[in-house]
C-alpha cells in the first residue's frame, strides 16, 4: 500500500508548508481508539473552529449548491472558510475550496493506518461561473493526515503549490489575496494550521 506522505500531491511551483503535531501511546489499542478519534475529527470539519481553538477562522461543509451539511466530510463537497477579516468577492465574503480526495488505508492489526483529505480551492458553487474564491489559485491544495505508525498518532496539514490568487480576480481580490498570502508566506496562517493538527489528537471531548 501507499504510504500517507507518497499520497501528497507534488510540489511543483510557489510555496509548500508542513505542519504536524505527534503523539505516542503505551498500547496498541490506546493508540488505535486515538487514532480513530482524531480521524472523526478531520472529518467533523464544521467543529474544526473548535478544535483550532481562540482566533481560529470558522469552516462550513457544504454541498454543490453551497448550502450547510451536518454530517463528515466526503470527496466532491465543498468547505467555506471564513477567515477573520475582510472575504473576497469572488466567494460572497469567503473562502471555498472543494474535497478533491478522501483515502484511508490500513487498520488495527497493520504496521500504518491512516486517512487524508485532499483540498482545493474552486469557485464559490453558489454562483454560475465565478472566479476562484481563495487567496489561492487552484494549483494550490492543502492535505490533512491522521495517522497511527506503530505507537505513535499523528496529524499534519500539508500545503503544495502555493501561489497567491491575483491574476483572473477583481482589484479588490487581487490586493486582499496577494496581502494574505504574503502573511501566510510570513507564517501567520501556520499558527491557523499547526493549532488545527493539534487540536485533532489532543481535543477532549465533553459529555
Amino acid at each position: 500500500m501507499k504510504t500517507a506522505l507518497q499520497q501528497l500531491p507534488q510540489q511543483h511551483i510557489g510555496r509548500q508548508t508542513d505542519f504536524t503535531h505527534e503523539k505516542k501511546f503505551d498500547t496498541l489499542d490506546a493508540v488505535h481508539k486515538a487514532f480513530h478519534a482524531a480521524a472523526g475529527r478531520m472529518l467533523s470539519v464544521n467543529n474544526w473552529q473548535d478544535y483550532g481553538g481562540a482566533g481560529s477562522a470558522k469552516f462550513t461543509l457544504c454541498n454543490n449548491q453551497g448550502q450547510e451539511l451536518t454530517v463528515m466530510a466526503e470527496e466532491g463537497f465543498f468547505i467555506s472558510i471564513n477567515l477573520p477579516g475582510p472575504g473576497p468577492d469572488a466567494g460572497g465574503g469567503v473562502e471555498w475550496v472543494q474535497v478533491e480526495k478522501l483515502a484511508s488505508e490500513g487498520g488495527p492489526h497493520t504496521a500504518e493506518e491512516y486517512i487524508l483529505m485532499t483540498l482545493r480551492p474552486v469557485a464559490d458553487p453558489r454562483e454560475a461561473a465565478g472566479e476562484i474564491a481563495h487567496f489561492y489559485t487552484d494549483q494550490s491544495t492543502n492535505t490533512f493526515i491522521v495517522r497511527r505508525d506503530g505507537l505513535v498518532l499523528s496529524a499534519g496539514a500539508h500545503g503544495r503549490n502555493e501561489t497567491p490568487n491575483n491574476e483572473a480576480v477583481d482589484l479588490h481580490d487581487k490586493v486582499r489575496n496577494t496581502a494574505i498570502a504574503l502573511m501566510a508566506r510570513v507564517g501567520l496562517s501556520g499558527g491557523q494550521w499547526q493549532k488545527l493538527v493539534n487540536g485533532l489528537i489532543e481535543y477532549e471531548e465533553t459529555a
